[in-house]
């Protein structure tokens, strides 16, 4: 699904199949430069970056702090990428490597990996520590968005 370098990975089209260049960063939602379709929004953050990227993003964020070493991180890998294609204009999914990041990490105190976090304008409404299938994933992240997108729900968390 992404491909490329850097912080602006090319997307493909889930609706037309055209590439497209997404950047880490931007006020608006990544269209397709060919049909207008909404694109996914994935991202990489870092330690240095991750304010930027994550807690300034207009849309809610979902947050994959994960680990090169952890089979489950690599195993929900594919599902998260699946749910931000599956609600492409509506959330952005960002990736951070505690191993690389140990200060985002740190912040938001990290027991287990990978650890999953839901933020809305900057404050987390949701976390899971520990992967989980598609369908679990699923069910969580529209809990914890809440039916209305105006409506900010308690923060959940799941282990």
């Amino acid at each position: 699904m992404t491909a490329g370098t850097g912080r602006e990975p090319v997307v493909t089209c889930p609706n037309c199949g055209m590439r497209n260049r997404v950047p880490a960063v931007g006020t608006g939602r990544p269209a397709c430069g060919n049909c207008h379709a909404h694109l996914p929004w994935i991202a990489e953050a870092g330690d240095a970056d991750f304010t930027e990227i994550a807690e300034r993003a207009p849309l809610p964020v979902l947050v994959d702090l994960w680990a090169p070493w952890c089979g489950p991180c690599r195993m929900v890998s594919p599902a998260l990428e699946q749910l931000a294609t599956e609600r492409a204009g509506r959330i952005k999914l960002v990736k951070v490597d505690i191993d690389a990041n140990p200060g985002t990490a740190r912040r938001f105190e990290v027991m287990a990996v990978p650890t999953l976090l839901v933020l809305r304008r900057g404050d987390v409404v949701a976390r899971q520590a520990g992967a989980a299938p598609l369908p679990t994933l699923r069910t969580w992240l529209d809990e914890s968005l809440g039916a209305d997108a105006g409506t900010t729900p308690h923060a959940k968390e799941t282990t």
